[in-house]
């Protein structure tokens, strides 16, 4: 589809990385903070994050000065008014967001798309909104201009056309639009994710193995084939009738806590610098950070090929 202007609510790490996101796709963007100088860092993370993708051969370097020409900065969210989608990006912060959201509905026009890339279902963003039809989940992930799934969940009240005009300006950024037909909380990915991080906690609380040692199993075992065949399709070609049948054997052995075990709960009182299981004062978090980054962008490059 052609340009459509687009609004980001927000400049945080996910904010500046939307907004990055539809830019280098083409589309004129409104990136909304709350000061000027959070704005300017954000424009300067932009420009960095840019770099990165002409250093690695994903844009040219007079694309990437295009998109950064593409992004307008403002501290009124009146500024979004003329937007065909909004999408809201600000902390976690309830009472914030559906102050925006009823402000939004009050400037915006009844078609405007407006999106939350937050954790929040869309139905939790309403209460302020009289045109409820139009508010929608848009869950990013992080970094948003490397990892390329958007959940997309309308919740009960969205229109068909909301959705369907969401997906297409999602796809045609060059995400990976994902389409949730009934609100969770966490919707998909968070609750995957942290139903194998309770059960890492719990092997590593409960003595069973080291942090390293869980770490290790992960990533030389299924972390390497998961990228290839996702845990339902796994499950399948595996052998529905085994993983069944294991599954009924080991599912009543696993951790079903409501809460992150004491002893990984007891880290946050460390005093550290930067607290977790691992002793972050003997290991490179920043290099660590790097090499990920580095794979992210393997990766990038590899679904661009296809």
């Amino acid at each position: 589809m052609g340009q459509a202007r687009i609004a980001v609510i927000g400049n945080g790490i996910i904010g500046h990385g939307v907004a990055q996101v539809f830019a280098a796709a083409g589309h004129p963007v409104t990136m909304v903070g709350r000061s000027a100088a959070s704005l300017d860092g954000a424009l300067a993370n932009i420009r960095k994050s840019l770099a990165d993708f002409v250093a690695n051969d994903l844009l040219s370097g007079s694309e990437a000065d295009a998109a950064v020409a593409r992004i307008r900065t403002s501290t009124q969210l009146a500024d979004a008014a003329d937007a065909e989608m909004v999408i809201e990006a600000v902390t976690e912060d309830l009472p914030l967001k559906l102050e925006i959201f009823g402000e939004l509905d009050r400037l915006c026009p009844p078609q405007t798309i407006l999106g939350s890339s937050s954790g929040q279902p869309a139905s939790a963003l309403v209460a302020k909104v009289r045109h409820r039809e139009r508010v929608i989940a848009t869950h990013f992930w992080y970094p948003p201009q490397l990892i390329p799934l958007v959940e997309i969940c309308g919740g009960p009240f969205c229109a068909p056309d909301i959705l369907q005009r969401t997906v297409a300006l999602i796809r045609g950024a060059g995400k990976e639009p994902v389409v949730i037909e009934k609100e969770v909380k966490g919707f998909i990915g968070n609750r995957l994710q942290f139903a194998l991080l309770r059960e890492a906690w719990a092997l590593w609380a409960d003595g069973v193995a080291s942090a390293d040692a869980i770490d290790a199993v992960v990533k030389a075992s299924f972390g390497r084939r998961i990228d290839i065949t996702g845990p339902i399709e796994s499950a399948d070609i595996g052998g529905l009738a085994t993983m069944v049948a294991f599954g009924n054997s080991l599912i009543p052995d696993l951790s079903t806590a409501s809460q992150a075990p004491e002893k990984v709960a007891a880290r946050l009182q460390s005093g550290a610098a930067m607290p977790g299981i691992y002793d972050w004062s003997r290991r490179d978090a920043g290099e660590l950070r790097a090499q990920r980054m580095a794979e992210l962008f393997r990766w990038l490059k590899a679904d661009r090929a296809k």
